[in-house]
């Protein structure tokens, strides 16, 4: 999902009987390849963006005595590539931009904000609670209490539905939440050995104790521990886990490049037609103003297939072309009940309606959290995956995508896998990120679920439809899911 040093964009051609060789030798179940591998997922016709079709009316999802929710507005700062234009930042100046950007459009004053959650993954030790940090600094009061959530790649979805949760259970009325990240400059610690002696030299209270501590030194202590995108359960990258989880799925090369540059044209379009209307100008610091992403790169197959694979060597699929990139950025979304929202004279975009989280096996179904999570929160709101209008999933890798696409589609993973009866279906692709993806507008860990809800709710908007659908996977094999229905105009 996230490739830790910049490859050039675009790979090789492979043998599929390369590749399925390599997946009987190391995958989690060989029975999954046989089952999937003749079943080609699409081709280049079905990965072209359909025209969206406005669907009529269906019965709204309000429940009896329970709070309606809403999101009257959301922004989020330019998400660029990491190392660019923010790397001088700190991620609360970020976070700090989100906000006050979200107080200049919706113009909600201050001292009526009950609550502020904000989510991060990789901490920076300054500011451990972004969230209370980034608040000050954007001028709310110091009486309004502020936390940070870590959920991995869901750490922002988290932030919005520990928000439902306050307003449902009437504890609040007015929530801001979000998330942030700043890949530019993550944490790098000295080796464990130098941090214990450097902690000890601290302790040490005579000149003798100093030198004998000193006299234990060695070069070695001054190797640094370097961050990694790997499970901690497992020791294993994500990208080499979507390796594999692309080959068990039968997932090819190709497949995965045309998804990969559909996300990208389809972004592209999206940013010149001023669709990403959530995106706000952020005046960078002794820089120039930022007014749009700088990760949207529609390239070609012929220029992706240039590309060696990034971390499954020499037979993997998983490319920098059909991986998310390094981002940096930052959200925000204003959230409030619906009664305290009309009171204050604001049209809201959304409801807020249904959601789930679900965790499985961090080994083999690391991804599939939009697999286990989309047929509990349709059942849960009394959908079917035809009633959904607007499909909005975080896309870590093409291949991610496409075997979740895979395993929703297959009666027998439903069965063995999920304890269901059968399949909830696949998603259709012209309902599906029609404005782009993570692949392409980038992937800020901790504020990815805001992006996803507000593309929701302002496709809504746009397309004329009534429900979306907003489903995310995270490290940990976790994932989220959550139905979006947009407001009646």
């Amino acid at each position: 999902m996230y490739l830790w040093s910049s490859i050039p964009f675009p790979l090789f051609d492979f043998k599929m009987t390369s590749i399925l060789t390599y997946t009987f030798k190391n995958l989690p179940s060989s029975t999954w390849a046989l089952r999937f591998s003749l079943r080609p997922l699409s081709s280049s016709s079905q990965l072209r963006a359909a025209p969206a079709v406005q669907t009529s009316s269906k019965k709204t999802l309000a429940k009896p005595n329970v709070r309606n929710i809403v999101v009257v507005d959301g922004v989020r700062i330019p998400f660029l590539l990491s190392g660019t234009s923010y790397k001088d930042l700190m991620p609360h100046d970020l976070a700090r931009a989100a906000l006050s950007s979200l107080l200049h459009q919706t113009n909600v004053p201050k001292e009526v904000v009950d609550y502020i959650i904000f989510g991060t993954v990789i901490q920076e030790v300054k500011t451990s609670n972004v969230a209370r940090e980034a608040a000050l600094g954007a001028g709310f009061s110091d009486k309004t209490p502020a936390h940070t959530v870590t959920m991995a790649c869901i750490s922002a979805n988290q932030a919005m539905t520990t928000g439902v949760g306050l307003i449902a259970s009437g504890q609040s009325d007015v929530i801001v939440a979000g998330g942030v990240e700043l890949m530019s400059d993550v944490p790098i610690r000295h080796s464990r050995k130098m941090r214990k002696m450097m902690l000890d030299l601290n302790k040490a209270k005579t000149l003798g104790q100093r030198l004998s501590l000193i006299s234990k030194f060695r070069l070695n202590f001054l190797t640094p521990e370097l961050p990694a995108v790997a499970e901690f359960s497992t020791s294993e990258t994500m990208g080499h886990s979507a390796d594999r989880l692309a080959a068990s799925f039968a997932v090819s090369r190709l497949e995965q490049d045309e998804y990969a540059l559909r996300s990208h044209r389809l972004a592209k379009k999206a940013q010149d037609e001023g669709l990403l209307s959530d995106v706000v100008p952020f005046k960078v610091p002794g820089k120039d103003t930022v007014t749009k992403d700088n990760g949207i790169r529609p390239s070609s197959l012929e220029q992706m297939a240039k590309l060696k694979p990034a971390f499954v060597k020499p037979y993997g699929t998983v490319t920098a072309a059909n991986s998310s990139f390094l981002t940096d950025g930052a959200s925000a979304m204003l959230i409030m009940a619906e009664e305290k929202a009309l009171a204050m004279g604001y049209k809201p975009k959304a409801y807020l309606r249904d959601f789930v989280y679900v965790s499985q096996d961090p080994k083999d179904q690391l991804l599939l959290g939009p697999t286990y999570a989309t047929p509990k929160v349709l059942e849960k709101a009394g959908l079917t995956l035809k009633d959904i209008d607007a499909f909005e999933f975080h896309e870590a890798f093409s291949g991610q995508i496409l075997a979740n696409f895979k395993a929703m589609d297959s009666d027998w993973f439903a069965q063995n896998y999920m304890g269901r009866k059968t399949k909830v279906g696949t998603p259709p692709l012209e309902k599906f990120n029609n404005w782009g993806g993570s692949l392409s507008l980038g992937h800020p860990f901790g504020a990815t679920g805001c992006r996803l809800v507000m593309a929701a709710a302002n496709r809504l908007r746009k397309e004329g439809g009534q429900f979306g659908l907003v489903a995310a996977c995270a490290a940990g094999g976790q994932g989220h899911a959550m139905i979006v229905e947009t407001y009646p105009k």
